[in-house]
């Protein structure tokens, strides 16, 4: 077999994260009546988990560089299970968010060591290969996921989402049990090492491209669930549906952007920050119609997560001597990125009409474009063009 069972237990647990991270953005409307909160406060919500990614991650990495990689998965599956638990029993706002956290600790470093464990359990020719299958689970929770979680959560609360959640992360964990193979101890493995990569030029201005190129993303689609329903005029229970459409574009959009990285990795960067920020202007318009979004949506999943796989080869090629760190840290730009897309989309939703999220939102991904142009000429400078 090409691809261990591992790899696919594996993918079962990036599917549940994936799922967690991003279900909750079809059910703002729905949890923000709840707890009697508006939908800017309940977006914050998504801001605490991708903080609680961006900083916890790089950390707990740091704290169990040392642990056999198989237990570190096993405990990260058990704080992401008990973190949804706690979320699906939530009597408040305040202890909702602090479930979050506690459960986004598990993302990063999952991820992290999780592609690492995926490229070790396979020939060399296959490594790559090996990650992309395990990051499939990532986009297909945005297909089947998302939209599943989301119409559980209109038809029988919210709380049974994440209760189904927890029982994929149980699955998942059972099944690293069984199938993940025990490591052998990390050669040579320290946070010296690891932490020698923080030196590296590069590496920030990396993630810096990561951070503001895909915040954008989820400036918009945090309240996308208000978008369809308040200036789009359509139906709730019609918004689960919209969310598969989305999810194809998403999954397509990563089987594109792998092709355009391969060709020219900047080159297509530039491209897709490009065409995202001309078609955040078109989407201001297409917005309006309810028929039109159901393209709409599509294109903007298929745009929007193209730069996905090109922003994560990028990070890999300058961090072969601290892959682990490196691995989380990009993770980390990724969360950032969407905490800042969902705390300034939140500013905007409070302060503006809905519909000028679209106008507004690019402006991040222009500053991502800056940063990127500064990267290449730096690495035209060192010596060191990808």
């Amino acid at each position: 077999m090409k691809y261990p069972v591992a790899i696919w237990m594996l993918a079962i647990g990036a599917f549940a994260i994936g799922m967690t991270e991003f279900v909750i953005m079809g059910l703002l409307p729905n949890i923000a009546r709840d707890f009697d909160v508006t939908v800017s406060q309940a977006g914050q919500l998504i801001t605490g988990y991708a903080l609680g990614v961006a900083i916890g991650g790089p950390i707990l990495v740091m704290l169990t560089i040392k642990w056999n990689r198989k237990y570190l998965l096993l405990v990260l599956m058990g704080i992401f299970i008990l973190g949804n638990i706690a979320a699906s029993l939530s009597p408040t706002y305040g202890f909702m968010m602090t479930s979050r956290i506690i459960t986004s600790l598990a993302h990063g470093s999952f991820f992290g060591i999780g592609s690492i464990l995926a490229a070790s359990m396979v020939k060399p020719a296959y490594k790559a290969s090996a990650m992309a299958l395990m990051f499939m689970g990532l986009s297909l929770s945005n297909i089947l996921g998302v939209p599943f979680g989301t119409l559980i959560g209109q038809n029988f609360g919210w709380p049974m989402t994440f209760i189904i959640i927890s029982i994929i992360g149980a699955m998942a964990l059972i099944g690293i049990i069984f199938f993940v193979p025990m490591t052998k101890k990390q050669e040579a493995t320290s946070v010296k090492t690891e932490l020698k990569i923080l030196k590296e030029k590069r590496l920030w201005l990396t993630l810096a491209v990561t951070l503001f190129g895909f915040s954008s993303v989820f400036a918009y689609f945090t309240y996308i669930s208000s978008v369809l329903i308040e200036v789009s005029h359509i139906q709730e229970n019609l918004i689960s549906y919209l969310l598969i459409i989305f999810g194809v574009g998403v999954t397509l959009g990563n089987i594109v952007g792998g092709k355009l990285a391969d060709w020219n990795l900047n080159k297509a960067l530039k491209i897709i920050f490009i065409m995202f920020i001309l078609y955040f202007i078109l989407l201001y318009f297409i917005q309006m119609n309810g028929i039109l979004m159901v393209a709409g949506v599509f294109f903007f999943g298929l745009i929007g997560f193209s730069m996905s796989p090109s922003l994560q080869y990028k990070s890999t090629l300058i961090s072969q001597e601290a892959p682990t760190l490196a691995s989380t840290l990009n993770q980390s730009a990724f969360n950032l990125g969407n905490a800042l897309g969902a705390f300034l989309g939140g500013v905007v939703v409070t302060n503006l009409p809905i519909a000028s999220l679209s106008l507004i939102a690019p402006i991040l991904t222009l500053i991502g474009l800056i940063f990127l142009v500064i990267s290449i000429r730096v690495e035209k400078k060192e010596g060191t063009l990808v």
